[in-house]
């Protein structure tokens, strides 16, 4: 173990094309790599290595071994101090980085000052204080052994699960690793991370970090970007991992689920959603239509986005020559553009796939009000679209999108707008606007969601547990609940007096 980070990084390239496995950077072993495209032009922006079936089981073994042969998982001291160098290292390299999420996500740069960078580090600095104010050890009131009649101690202690892979999407991928990575180092397990093919330089930069100007073991931390679905589901299978910490579709959630039971592996799954944003009668219009503009952010590629509105009929008709306006007059366009609001799709792929969402809703009887159109221009592009009188039964209005496309369902009463709300197979989080703090709580609390937010007010926080009902998921990631999933339960009794602490 080393006691001094290890300098300066090595590579000449602005973007980290390696693997790390073992405290190594290195290349693939069959020495394959994939490309990096950038969303907004369609350009190719560089390359990164492609593991392989080889280069998984390394990384698998080299993790098992960092858990069981180093003090990683004991010594929360070492620990914090670590977790401490690299989230110095990352804000030495913010500025790049935001380029790197600009670039290769297609993020508009006003959120990398927010939730595609820094609220992350301000996740990972939670995650480093919450080591010193867990409760590792909580004693339990003393027995007496049924047999022998004699006293005896009673102990309950958190441990580290072991070795976890965390697996992440490409929308918002720096904060979701960073998250993952935060409660589970910071709870002393081992991490194998694959991020989403379409962004890997994130997570390669934060591999490079790890191993330069880090005092963090080898095998810790393993980063293995791969375009081999094969090779990806080894983290799935291996019975060597202990947990699964999966962000994605649903559908994806329902394999890991299916390929990590036969193992019995722990699963936290952070999943799709169609989050229903309710505007009350009595609602402040000038704040809830500019906030309804939400679901348009990253061009509607985030799960818990407000893509389905639901509207009182008294203020529907107010709401939607609102709606038409702003949507007529957002800005979207250049992701480097600080005013752009929504940029670029990630790939042909999921262009082609929103517009096949669009077309539906047209066929099926909705309202196009703005938008609808795919521009014919270098990159992947959808524009902002705006259904109006939407069926809530309706395919876009219950399939997630992940597009820039709103849907508007009128209702005539709050009974029916919680009815309309929780008649969804998903439940990530929701959004009430209303004058009434009676009408808005009664309102969030009766809505099947992990998140509900009130006239704007935000949850987000490294101390905020996120994550969904039904089929959005299982667990919560951040605060106390994400920290402590993170964890085993053991319980001791003892005739002995134990120092534990």
């Amino acid at each position: 173990m080393s006691t001094t980070p290890s300098g300066p990084r090595s590579t000449a390239s602005p973007h980290e094309e390696r693997l790390l496995i073992d405290g190594e950077l290195r290349s693939a072993a069959g020495s394959g790599t994939f490309e990096v495209l950038n969303p907004a032009d369609g350009t190719v922006l560089g390359k990164v290595a492609d593991a392989g079936r080889e280069d998984m089981l390394d990384a698998i073994a080299a993790a098992r071994r960092a858990f069981e042969e180093t003090d990683w998982a004991v010594d929360r001291q070492f620990r914090k101090r670590a977790l401490t160098q690299l989230l110095d290292a990352l804000v030495e390299e913010k500025d790049e980085l935001r380029e790197e999420l600009i670039a290769e996500v297609g993020t508009p740069r006003m959120l990398t000052f927010g939730a595609q960078l820094e609220e992350p580090l301000k996740l990972l600095q939670w995650h480093i204080d919450h080591i010193d104010r867990f409760e590792w050890v909580r004693r339990l009131d003393d027995t007496v052994n049924r047999f022998t009649n004699e006293p005896g101690e009673r102990w309950v202690v958190k441990e580290p699960i072991g070795v976890v892979t965390a697996i992440t999407p490409w929308n918002f991928p720096f904060r979701l690793l960073l998250g993952k990575l935060a409660g589970a180092l910071a709870t002393g397990n081992t991490v194998v991370a694959k991020p989403a093919p379409e962004t890997p330089w994130n997570a390669t930069r934060i591999g490079r970090l790890i191993a330069e100007r880090t005092d963090i073991p080898a095998g810790v931390v393993n980063v293995v970007p791969t375009s081999n679905l094969d090779a990806a589901e080894l983290l799935l299978t291996d019975p060597r991992v202990d947990m699964v910490s999966f962000t994605g579709s649903t559908v994806t959630g329902q394999r890991v689920l299916e390929l990590a039971a036969p193992t019995f592996k722990r699963t936290m799954l952070e999943l799709g959603g169609k989050s229903a944003s309710i505007i009350l009668d009595d609602a402040d219009l000038t704040q809830a239509i500019p906030q309804a503009l939400g679901a348009l952010a990253h061009s509607g590629q985030g799960c818990a986005l407000p893509t389905r509105l639901l509207v009182h009929r008294k203020v529907y008709d107010r709401v939607v020559a609102g709606l038409t306006q702003a949507f007529r007059q957002v800005s979207w366009g250049d992701p480097q553009d600080q005013g752009t609001l929504a940029g670029p799709i990630i790939s042909a792929r999921q262009r082609d796939r929103v517009a096949d969402y669009i077309r539906i809703g047209r066929e099926e009887g909705a309202r196009l009000a703005v938008g609808g159109g795919v521009p014919d221009r270098a990159g992947f592009w959808v524009e902002p679209t705006l259904f109006v009188d939407v069926d809530n039964d309706s395919t876009i209005a219950q399939e997630e999108i992940f597009g820039p496309v709103l849907t508007v369902t009128p209702f005539d009463t709050d009974e029916e707008a919680i009815r309309l709300a929780n008649a969804s197979r998903y439940g990530l989080a929701g959004y009430v606007a209303s004058a009434s703090t009676e009408r808005a709580l009664r309102i969030a609390r009766a809505v099947r969601a992990g998140s509900l937010m009130i006239n704007g007010g935000s949850f987000s926080g490294g101390d905020a547990p996120f994550g969904g009902y039904k089929a959005s998921g299982i667990g919560r990631e951040g605060g106390r609940e994400g920290f402590e999933i993170h964890t085993e339960t053991k319980t001791i009794g003892s005739a002995l007096s134990l120092p534990l602490s």
